[in-house]
């Protein structure tokens, strides 16, 4: 097998059969000719192969699920129009009235949000477990497990050799969101879990100009979502975005190496300023889930969070006082991000929920983007002066 770098430009890519054009057009079409009679209704039937409509799959579209799937060591893989659409997919293609579905949390807001407010008014029970003891994981009721790795936005590391030995175990599916990992740094079914889903739009693109998402696992899972979780709701990826997904996915791992330098730096240099009162970054080694992440991450990636002293105020300082990072949800950008989980991405979920799973007043995101670390760390310096200025004050 080729590395990852060869494959994330090779996989799936070929010189279109019609012009000879070297990188992967965009067939910017909402229905395929089928030809005959006989042979639309095969197509339509799932007897044979082909595109018929850009809903269910398109050429452009399908280059980028071949090489998501070949990147996370998967038989196949469906693109999405967005993260969100991926994760919904999968919870109504697979989740059926009565069902539970128990998620290790704390997740990203909107996940959660999906799973507690959305879904439970179509008689699914949902129970966040992330807190409670294996053994307590899965219930009677419980067909489904779902992981973030690591967790958006506090970085907590959940052990996915684990995950996936109690879904076998128990013939439960399990889900792996590897959205700020990547398949470059992660790759959850090496550890036994059922489906990979991506929020697209962060690493995946890497340049914040686009929106999707994908889901990777078994080609029979994967049929089965195609024709419900995306014929039936429609979330489809359009061709144009897949095309600007492909352009992002061959430097990949050019970036998260730069993406992984200056977390990395940035993590120290915070660990040892007297203003922050913590920092979670999976590769310090005093972070409670540094051992399970250099079991399960190539590198631990380019998010770190920060607890500042003095809460929110003080978080609010930090931020306007910054003048590289962009204070702007998302992650994942070539250049870095800041934001407040608790008033931004998170806001939505109630505060008692908040604080239970560490999204406090004073937590900031930072998303760590390719621009030199010693750059970054100058601007972090001069931003907390101002909150130890405003807390003597």
């Amino acid at each position: 097998m080729k590395r990852f770098r060869t494959r994330a430009l090779h996989v799936g890519s070929r010189p279109d059969p019609t012009t000879g054009a070297h990188v992967t057009p965009v067939y910017r079409t909402s229905t395929f000719a089928y030809g005959s009679f006989d042979r639309g209704a095969r197509m339509f039937a799932g007897e044979e192969p082909g595109y018929v409509y850009t809903r269910i799959g398109n050429p452009t579209v399908r280059v980028f699920e071949e090489k998501l799937a070949d990147l996370e060591g998967a038989e196949d893989a469906v693109a999405f129009s967005s993260g969100m659409a991926a994760i919904a997919a999968v919870a109504l293609t697979f989740l059926k009235p009565g069902d539970e579905l128990a998620f290790l949390g704390p997740l990203y807001g909107g996940t959660e949000g999906l799973f507690l407010e959305t879904l439970v008014r179509f008689g699914l029970k949902v129970r966040d477990v992330g807190d409670r003891p294996e053994s307590e994981w899965i219930g009677p009721e419980t067909r489904m497990l779902y992981v973030e790795t690591p967790t958006n936005p506090t970085l907590r590391i959940h052990d996915l050799e684990r995950v996936g030995a109690l879904g076998r175990e128990h013939g439960v599916l399990t889900v792996a969101d590897n959205t700020f990992a990547t398949p470059y740094l992660t790759r959850p079914l090496e550890f036994g879990l059922d489906l990979v889903v991506h929020s697209a739009t962060k690493y995946l693109s890497g340049h914040g100009d686009v929106i999707g998402g994908v889901v990777a696992g078994r080609a029979e899972a994967m049929e089965e979502l195609r024709m419900h979780g995306l014929r039936h709701v429609g979330g489809a990826m359009s061709p144009a975005d897949a095309f600007l997904f492909l352009r992002g996915v061959k430097t990949l791992a050019l970036r998260m190496e730069a993406h992984c330098d200056g977390a990395e730096a940035v993590a120290a240099y915070l660990a040892n300023h007297p203003a922050v009162a913590r920092v979670h970054y999976p590769g310090l080694p005093q972070h409670p889930g540094h051992e399970i992440a250099a079991r399960q991450m190539d590198r631990y990636g380019g998010m770190v969070a920060l607890e500042l002293h003095g809460g929110q105020e003080a978080a609010r300082v930090f931020l306007d006082g910054l003048e590289l990072f962009t204070q702007a949800v998302s992650l994942g950008d070539v250049e870095s991000l800041a934001t407040h989980p608790a008033s931004t991405t998170h806001e939505l979920l109630p505060p008692e929920v908040r604080e239970r799973q560490g999204v406090t007043p004073g937590l900031v995101r930072l998303s760590v983007g390719i621009e030199d670390p010693r750059d970054l760390i100058e601007d972090l310096e001069q931003a907390l002066e101002r909150v130890e200025r405003s807390l003597v004050s």
